[in-house]
C-alpha cells in the first residue's frame, strides 16, 4: 500500500453488491442503527467537538418523507453500520438537527480523522453527481434513482437511459530540474500562492501525454522522465487527481495559454524562506512539493516552513 492522501483510503465497505438488492436496501432504511451524513448547500455536517468529527445522524431523526430511496444514497457500511448521504438545499439548515454545524469540506478536512474526511468526500461527490444529472442527457426527461442511489434512470418510456456516477481525471505534476521546482499561480488564488501544474485529461489522451501537454501549454517547459506519484479523490465537484513527477528538459518559461497569472522556478531555499504560499497541506499538490523538497536529505519542508508566511 502506497501513500494515503486526504480523502483516500479504505475508510468504509462500499458494499457495492448490496446496491442490487432492493430488500437489503429497504431493511437498511428500517434499521435503527443506520446513519446519515447530511450535506447542506455543499457543506458537510460535523460535530462541535474539538477536534471535530463527521456528524452522522441516526436515520430515525430524519422526517419520514426523507427516509426513502428517492432522497437517500447508500454509501456503504461505515464502522459496521449502513451509512447514507442526504442532500438538503433549503435556505436554512434543517431544523430537525439538534446542533447543526455545517462546514466547507476543503477547509475542515485537515482537522478531521482520515476516515471521516474520506467518508464526507465520498458523500459530497455523490450528491454533486445527482444534482447535476436530474434530467436525462439523451432526451431531457426527469431521472429517478435506482440501485440504492447509484444509478439514475430516465423516466421516459421511450428512452430509459441509465446514468452512473462519473469522475473527471486530472493530472497534477511536480516538474523539477533537480534543484528547482516549477510552480504556477492562478489570478483567483490568495496573494503569493503557488502550486504545481495541473489540468484535465482530454479524450483520446494518455495520462503521460496529458502531463507533457499541460506543462507545455501553461509554462512552455518540455519534460521527460514522467513518473506516477499517487492519486487523490477531489470532490469539488468530481475530480480524481493523478499525481506525477517529471524532469525538465527545458527551463525557459512561456505562458502559452495564459491560464496562469504567473509561473516561476523556486529553489528549496526560496520556499523555506517563505517565497511562496504553498497549497493546503491536505492537497496532493502539497505532497508533491513536500516529496521533492525533502529528497535532498536536509530539514523537511514542514520543519523549515512551520509558522512562516510568504514574503
Amino acid at each position: 500500500m502506497g501513500r494515503r492522501n486526504t480523502f483516500a483510503g479504505p475508510y468504509l465497505d462500499r458494499a457495492a453488491h448490496l446496491r442490487q438488492d432492493p430488500a437489503w436496501f429497504d431493511d437498511a432504511l428500517a434499521d435503527q442503527g443506520s446513519r446519515v451524513a447530511v450535506v447542506w448547500n455543499s457543506r458537510s455536517l460535523i460535530t462541535a467537538a474539538d477536534p471535530p468529527r463527521a456528524a452522522l445522524v441516526d436515520l430515525s431523526l430524519l422526517p419520514p418523507d426523507l427516509r426513502t430511496g428517492d432522497s437517500l444514497i447508500l454509501l456503504g457500511r461505515f464502522s459496521g453500520q449502513p451509512c447514507f448521504v442526504l442532500e438538503m438545499d433549503t435556505l436554512e439548515p434543517p431544523h430537525w438537527l439538534p446542533e447543526p454545524r455545517f462546514e466547507d469540506l476543503r477547509t475542515i478536512a485537515p482537522r478531521l480523522p482520515a476516515d471521516d474526511a474520506g467518508l464526507l468526500s465520498y458523500a459530497r461527490a455523490m450528491v454533486s453527481w445527482r444534482r447535476f444529472h436530474r434530467f436525462c442527457g439523451r432526451c431531457g426527461a426527469p431521472t429517478l434513482p435506482s440501485r440504492a442511489g447509484h444509478t439514475l434512470i430516465c423516466t421516459a418510456a421511450s428512452c430509459r437511459h441509465e446514468q452512473f456516477p462519473r469522475i473527471d481525471p486530472a493530472i497534477i505534476v511536480l516538474v523539477s530540474d533537480n534543484d528547482r521546482a516549477l510552480l504556477g499561480r492562478q489570478a483567483s488564488w490568495p496573494p503569493g500562492r503557488y502550486s504545481t501544474i495541473a489540468g484535465f485529461v482530454e479524450p483520446g489522451e494518455s495520462l503521460e501525454d496529458a502531463v507533457a501537454r499541460e506543462v507545455d501549454e501553461e509554462t512552455g517547459v518540455s519534460v521527460d522522465r514522467i513518473e506516477y506519484f499517487s492519486s487523490q479523490p477531489w470532490p469539488f465537484p468530481a475530480s480524481l487527481m493523478l499525481g506525477f513527477t517529471a524532469h525538465a528538459v527545458s527551463t525557459e518559461i512561456h505562458r502559452r495559454d495564459r491560464e496562469l497569472e504567473d509561473a516561476r522556478w523556486f529553489t528549496r531555499a526560496q520556499i523555506a524562506e517563505g517565497g511562496a504560499l504553498l497549497p493546503p497541506t491536505q492537497s496532493i499538490s502539497f505532497s508533491l512539493i513536500e516529496q521533492w523538497f525533502d529528497s535532498d536529505g536536509g530539514p523537511t519542508l514542514r520543519e523549515r516552513t512551520a509558522g512562516q508566511t510568504p514574503r
